[in-house]
């Protein structure tokens, strides 16, 4: 089997499994224990804050261990905007775009719905990136946070992120990152962003991990109340192992990120090239040089995307057609159609991921595809 999915997940390193292996046995202790063995646990808690602030720029105690992305992008989206507004009632803006994950786009649409946030919706054009010019016209004294995918979970299309933090900063606004792609392929440190989300699992930790950075001059409102752990911030019992593969994944992933980048960058180019040549019909979304450098999507049109799918997994190649947090949805990508592709288009995509490990020869990969596209169309 090829697996070519790992936007949706990675598999697990096994010097993650070994770091994690003591705190899953006899370092079981609660960190918030007063005594040696709850002790210990807090000390190898305080050491993965530490590593995992280092890869990010960030101080430790801005870091918040998380169950995951998906709650770290609800603790940016909704800790930020409620602490913002508990400052200033009249901050009730909220910023972001209609290609984010899924997390983010619910955050908001919660805020509105129950808080009264007015939302503003940057314009992408057809490639998915944002003009900073446009958040400049729209950004002012109301906007309690402004959210942005540094880079496209679907499409794979990187944002400016200098740019936009340098509007906001000019504003004293804060940026929220959403870095879950981004981890172990782009620069996280020195982007100037306030915030940024991670999820473990794309950078081979396991599920149920993830961190928010915040920026500890910002204000955050938990969302989740008891304990007061994760400095009031994010209550409840610590995953001390999860914190710990997470800080090891994440180091690992940064120290190879700048080779890793440079190596899969070419095989993903020989690659679109390929399937743009040998198939008629392709076409590639998202920006095609500000991509993420193991991603590649495509659209065929009049071939479903799930049929093509499956008949790529018959030649023994796994990928996807866009989100995993969409999965099981009939509704074409609310990304793609926000870049302006037809609904019916857009139910023909297929996304192409790879990871840091062995990639695949692009010319036989391309092949693969080609015959796939060719059997779903003629039916066969």
């Amino acid at each position: 089997m090829l697996y070519l999915d790992h936007a949706a997940t990675t598999p697990v390193r096994p010097a993650v499994l070994e770091a994690m292996e003591p705190f899953l046995t006899h370092g079981f202790g609660n960190p918030s224990s007063h005594h040696t063995v709850g002790e210990a646990a807090a000390g190898a808690l305080a050491d993965a804050r530490s590593r995992v602030a280092r890869v990010l720029g960030m101080r430790p105690a801005d870091v918040v261990f998380t169950a995951g992305g998906t709650e770290a992008n609800n603790l940016a989206v909704k800790g930020i905007a409620l602490g913002a507004r508990n400052v200033d009632p009249q901050r009730r803006q909220v910023i972001t775009t209609a290609i984010e994950h899924e997390s983010v786009l619910a955050s908001r649409d919660y805020l509105e719905r129950l808080h009264g946030a007015e939302v503003i919706l940057l314009p992408v054009d057809a490639t998915g990136l944002i003009d900073p010019d446009r958040l400049a016209e729209v950004i002012g004294p109301r906007t309690a946070v402004v959210s942005i995918g540094y880079a496209n979970n679907e499409v794979g299309t990187v944002q400016d992120a200098a740019a936009l933090a340098a509007v906001c900063a000019a504003h004293r606004v804060p940026l929220h990152l959403d870095a879950v792609q981004a981890a172990g392929w782009l620069p996280l440190a020195g982007t100037g962003a306030d915030a940024l989300s991670i999820a473990g699992h794309k950078v081979g930790a396991p599920q149920g991990t993830g961190v928010l950075a915040v920026r500890g001059r910002v204000p955050l409102e938990p969302l989740v109340h008891g304990g007061g752990q994760e400095r009031g911030r994010r209550s409840g019992t610590e995953n001390v192992a999860g914190a710990m593969g997470l800080a090891v994944a994440l180091e690992m992933a940064e120290a190879e990120r700048a080779d890793a980048a440079a190596r899969v960058a070419a095989v993903r180019d020989a690659f679109i090239e390929a399937v743009l040549s040998t198939v008629p019909g392709a076409q590639l979304t998202g920006h095609r040089v500000r991509r993420l450098p193991g991603s590649a999507s495509f659209t065929f049109a009049g071939a479903s995307g799930e049929a093509v799918l499956l008949q790529l997994e018959r030649r023994g190649i796994v990928t996807s057609s866009g989100s995993a947090c969409a999965a099981g949805s009939d509704e074409p990508s609310h990304v793609l159609l926000a870049l302006g592709i037809a609904p019916e288009v857009a139910q023909t995509a297929v996304r192409f991921t790879f990871g840091h490990g062995p990639v695949p020869d692009p010319a036989a990969l391309s092949a693969a595809v080609a015959s796939s596209v060719a059997a779903v169309r003629s039916g066969t």
